[in-house]
């Protein structure tokens, strides 16, 4: 692989305990660990970009920085058609800063009250880098984009952040109701980090 090595440690510039499974169970067949950054002593990185991509090279830096360590990170999100694309890059923090997941599920569903399911449409971003060191000039990029629709309340009890409320069409149900390993291979974020994996020159 370029830049990654298999059986290499990589920091990934989040504490998300579901982003770090994920990601650990995506690469698990390059045997790359991904370590989340809590354990290697990194502070948080204050999200002040514009757009996902910007957001994602401002925590890995910070990581690779804090670590010495090549670094992965993503910013995701959710945007909602009726909403003009909120909540987007500040959908972690929807219902303000440190806001739960729930908080954040009822404050999207209050904002889309009344508006009628088939007006509902949305889908999840995500953008990934990796960067070989923290002044990496050529950062990889990776993009995801799952499409769905919001629900009217909450369905499912796995997956975190919008799952429950996210609709997929094809499988006709909640995010937060498939299974583990079918949420991977339609998810943004899987999507993205199947496409970095390929950009190391490691197999899909």
């Amino acid at each position: 692989m370029s830049g990654a090595r298999r059986g290499e440690s990589i920091v990934l510039a989040s504490n998300n305990i579901g982003k770090v499974r994920e990601i650990n169970e995506l690469l698990k067949t390059e045997r790359i660990r991904v370590l989340p950054q809590g354990e290697l002593g990194v502070p948080e990185t204050e999200e002040t970009g514009l757009t996902f991509v910007e957001n994602a090279i401002i925590k890995a830096r910070g990581a690779a920085r804090h670590s010495g360590l090549a670094a992965i990170a993503d910013d995701s999100g959710i945007e909602v058609d009726a909403l003009n694309g909120a909540p987007g890059i500040y959908s972690a923090r929807f219902a303000g800063v440190g806001a739960s997941d729930s908080e954040n599920l009822e404050k999207l569903l209050e904002a889309l009250r009344g508006v009628p399911q088939d007006e509902r449409t949305a889908r999840f971003q995500c953008l990934m880098v990796y960067l070989r060191h923290s002044e990496d000039p050529t950062p990889l990029i990776c993009q995801g984009t799952w499409e769905g629709r919001i629900l009217l309340t909450p369905r499912g009890e796995n997956g975190f952040g919008y799952d429950p409320v996210f609709y997929v069409p094809g499988e006709d149900c909640s995010a937060a109701e498939l299974p583990a390993a079918t949420k991977n291979r339609l998810s943004h974020r899987g999507q993205a980090l199947r496409a970095l994996v390929r950009c190391l020159g490691g197999a899909d």
